[in-house]
């Protein structure tokens, strides 16, 4: 933080001593509060804690040492600088055992003065620094708000698993939240100053994915003019995230079976084996035991990945979450786009609630942001939501269901899901509908249903 505009309290009886106090303060133009006894010190703190405190040790009825003792059993944590008589040097030893940071001696040496109390300042904003630092990096990657029973369980299982070094298999529908558990788990752990490395299992060719994982020797193959570390190695110490690992293929799968069984790989085109210490965490959408039973999957690889499997409920399955989310994701994009939108209205949530949310956490995060963004009011409305979301189970105005809107309703769920379970591809979710695909592009277009 700067010293200038930092909030500093002055306690002392003497109104002589607290002006020339206020009078070092000025060079450091900061904003000053004053306190004649304990008791109008004890009062100011406890309604608007300072950056500082300068504290003076001797007052009638309610002294310094009282003071830092009544904070202290309070718990109220601040820097206080002790001003003490000369010769006092034992009364500010015992200050500093009850929590004072540091002492100044009467008469005040302004050199001596602006020294301590700048440092003080300066410790501070570097705490407050950090420990926002840490409170974001917390935000960032904690797990999935809320408090439903399912979501607890799988929090409390990936705590307990956060503090050894088992694999990890986190399961669930796509757009759960996988990675978010995958980092929080790491975030938990021993290895959170190490790296986090999230590798997409799904999104790379068999040989882009080997060099991904484990590297290349140059000359391993055509283009490979230099050495290049893989994640595996740039990982050493940290958390490897093998997002989507159901689709490794069987020939990959061999060699992440040898990597998990000896900890050590060979680059592509390499001969030296190389050792790494690092801790996986994979995820997946698929039924992986379907898998294996259809040769699809080695088994002996499921049981190496499959030591503490985290079932992730579906949002459907916890819809008392979907408000905190909601606020949550509202929150987020509101500071992105600058909008004073601080609240949701009551239908609009009424409508959140009653989706089926095919595509879970992510598809909730989409639709709030799309809101906030399209929005100009400073809550969510119906207005601001998708049509999708909004005429579901509309009823006319007698009160009757909409068979119009409830079969649009229908149409768009059966769509979207089909969309998420083919993670967007749209050739693949025609074919799962047994649709055209140009007919399907058709009913996207109809549905009001971006690609």
């Amino acid at each position: 933080m700067a010293i200038t505009g930092a909030r500093v309290l002055i306690v002392d009886d003497d109104p002589a001593s607290r002006r020339l106090l206020e009078v070092r303060l000025r060079p450091l133009e900061c904003d000053v509060a004053t306190a004649g006894n304990g008791e109008q010190a004890l009062t100011a703190i406890r309604k608007d804690l300072p950056d500082l405190v300068l504290l003076d040790l001797q007052m009638p009825r309610v002294g310094g040492i009282e003071v830092l003792r009544a904070l202290r059993k309070e718990g109220i944590n601040l820097p206080i600088i002790v001003i003490t008589a000369h010769g006092s040097i034992e009364t500010a030893v015992e200050a500093m055992k009850e929590g004072a940071h540091d002492f100044i001696t009467k008469p005040v040496d302004a050199k001596h003065f602006d020294i301590v109390v700048r440092k003080a300042l300066e410790r501070e904003g570097l705490k407050r620094e950090l420990g926002l630092f840490s409170e974001d990096a917390d935000k960032r990657y904690r797990l999935v708000i809320g408090k439903s029973e399912k979501i607890m369980e799988a929090v409390e299982t990936a705590r307990k698993a956060a503090t050894s070094k088992a694999t990890v298999l986190l399961l669930g529908e796509s757009g759960t939240g996988k990675e978010v558990f995958a980092r929080a788990i790491h975030n938990w752990s021993e290895r959170k100053i190490q790296p986090f490395v999230a590798i997409n299992c799904v999104g790379l060719s068999k040989e882009l994915l080997e060099s991904e994982l484990f590297g290349h020797e140059k000359g391993a193959f055509t283009g490979a003019d230099q050495v290049k570390k893989g994640k595996m190695e740039l990982a050493n110490g940290g958390t490897v995230f093998l997002d989507e690992v159901g689709d490794v293929s069987q020939e990959l799968q061999t060699k992440l079976l040898r990597f998990l069984q000896e900890r050590e790989f060979d680059r592509v085109g390499g001969v030296r084996p190389i050792h790494v210490d690092v801790r996986i965490i994979a995820a997946t959408n698929r039924d992986l035991e379907v898998s294996v039973r259809e040769g699809r999957f080695r088994e002996d690889l499921f049981h190496r990945l499959n030591v503490i499997p985290i079932n992730l409920p579906c949002l459907r399955e916890r819809k008392e979450d979907i408000l905190a989310l909601s606020q949550h994701f509202l929150h987020r994009y509101a500071l992105e786009s600058k909008k004073n939108i601080v609240g949701i209205t009551k239908d609009a949530l009424e409508k959140l609630a009653a989706y089926h949310w095919p595509g879970n956490v992510r598809e909730l995060a989409n639709v709030i942001e799309r809101a906030v963004v399209l929005g100009n009011g400073q809550e969510v409305t119906l207005g601001d939501l998708p049509r999708r979301i909004v005429a579901l189970e509309q009823r006319t105005e007698s009160g009757k269901v909409s068979y119009r809107a409830a079969m649009e309703a229908a149409r768009r769920d059966l769509v979207t899901r089909a969309l998420a379970e083919s993670r967007g591809n749209r050739a693949a979710a025609a074919r799962m509908l047994g649709l055209h695909e140009k007919y399907f592009l058709r009913l996207l277009k109809s549905l009001g249903i971006a690609e």
